[in-house]
């Protein structure tokens, strides 16, 4: 199973603080570990949220929000995408994750990724081969 680790903002991470040399070393290690036992499949920091923008769509319309977003708590600053064989071993990954916030309070979040076969009779098998087509494109892309 494909799993997201998130990683929660917090108000550091808002600010724009830049981990340390400490905190990178010791991410890199984890991640290192991560890659080697065919776990990591994607990861990446994100920059806070003074940056980004949001998309709302309602009422058939669609508006654009610039950044800073309220609510650290709902903010994320990084991911990981992992291949697992199950949530408990994505929480035993996890738990050996250095604290990615040091000095303050931070959270990690980790949700499963949607499989072709959780969506049922509704992903027909046209809309499979839609699908595969993409993944295959990406994949070419990203070699690339």
């Amino acid at each position: 199973m494909r799993v997201m680790v998130i990683v929660k903002a917090t108000k550091n991470s808002e600010a724009g603080v830049m981990p340390g040399e400490q905190l990178m070393t010791e991410m890199g290690k984890y991640n290192e570990e991560l890659m080697k036992a065919g776990v990591l499949l994607a990861g990446d920091g994100l920059h806070p949220s003074t940056k980004g923008k949001r998309i709302r769509f309602a009422d058939g319309k669609k508006s654009v929000i610039d950044g800073p977003f309220a609510e650290t708590k709902e903010l994320i600053a990084g991911y990981w995408i992992w291949q697992v064989k199950s949530m408990e071993e994505a929480v035993e990954w996890a738990r050996r994750c250095p604290p990615p916030m040091p000095g303050e309070e931070s959270e990690l979040e980790i949700r499963p990724v949607f499989e072709a076969e959780d969506f049922g009779a509704e992903f027909t098998p046209e809309l499979r081969a839609q699908e595969e087509k993409l993944r295959a494109e990406l994949e070419q892309k990203q070699k690339a």
